[in-house]
C-alpha cells in the first residue's frame, strides 16, 4: 500500500497541533517540519474539512485540533488525506480470457481479493487503534523524552 507524502506531513502536523495551546499557523508548520508550504496547506484544508483541525483567521490565527489528540485516530488522518477507497479493486480478471468462469460461479469474492480486503481490514485496525496522542508519546519516547518539549518550546518563540 503506497501512502502519500500528505499522510505523513498530516501526521506530524497533528501530533504537533497536539502540543500547542494556540492556533499555528500553516506556514509556521511548514518551517518546523521542512515541508513545502503551499502543499501543506492543502493538507491542513484536507484535515479541517474532515473535521480534525479547525482553522482560525486573523493576526494569531492558524490552526488547531478540533478534539484531543488521544480522540483523533491514525486511520481518521490518513482518509482525510488519502481517501477511503480500498487500495485494491478486484476486476473480476477471473471472468476473462481463455479460461474465463461464468459470472454464476462467482457468486462470492475470489481468494485473491479476500486475501487483499483482510489485509486493508487489519491495517485499517492497526492505525485505528493509535491515536495522535499515542504518536506524540512514542515520538517523545523515541527521544529519549525531549520532543516534544522541543516542539513545545519552538512553537513559543517569536514568529
Amino acid at each position: 500500500m503506497k501512502l502519500s507524502n500528505g499522510v505523513e506531513w498530516a501526521l506530524h502536523s497533528c501530533v504537533t497541533l497536539s502540543q500547542s495551546r494556540e492556533p499555528v499557523p500553516a506556514a509556521r508548520l511548514a518551517e518546523l517540519h521542512g515541508t513545502p508550504p503551499a502543499y501543506l496547506a492543502k493538507q491542513l484544508q484536507a484535515l479541517s474539512r474532515a473535521g480534525i483541525v479547525r482553522s482560525t483567521a486573523g493576526q494569531v490565527g492558524g490552526y488547531s485540533l478540533t478534539r484531543p489528540a488521544a480522540e483523533i485516530s491514525a486511520l481518521e488522518v490518513v482518509r482525510a488525506i488519502d481517501g477511503t477507497e480500498p487500495a485494491y479493486r478486484c476486476t473480476e480478471i477471473r471472468q476473462r480470457g481463455p479460461l474465463a468462469l461464468p459470472a454464476e460461479r462467482c457468486e462470492r469474492p475470489c481468494a485473491i481479493a479476500r486475501a487483499m480486503a483482510a489485509a486493508e481490514e487489519a491495517w485499517a485496525r492497526a492505525l485505528g487503534e493509535v491515536t495522535v496522542a499515542d504518536l506524540a508519546e512514542r515520538i517523545d519516547a523515541d527521544s529519549g523524552g525531549t520532543a516534544m518539549a522541543a516542539v513545545g518550546r519552538w512553537l513559543t518563540t517569536t514568529r
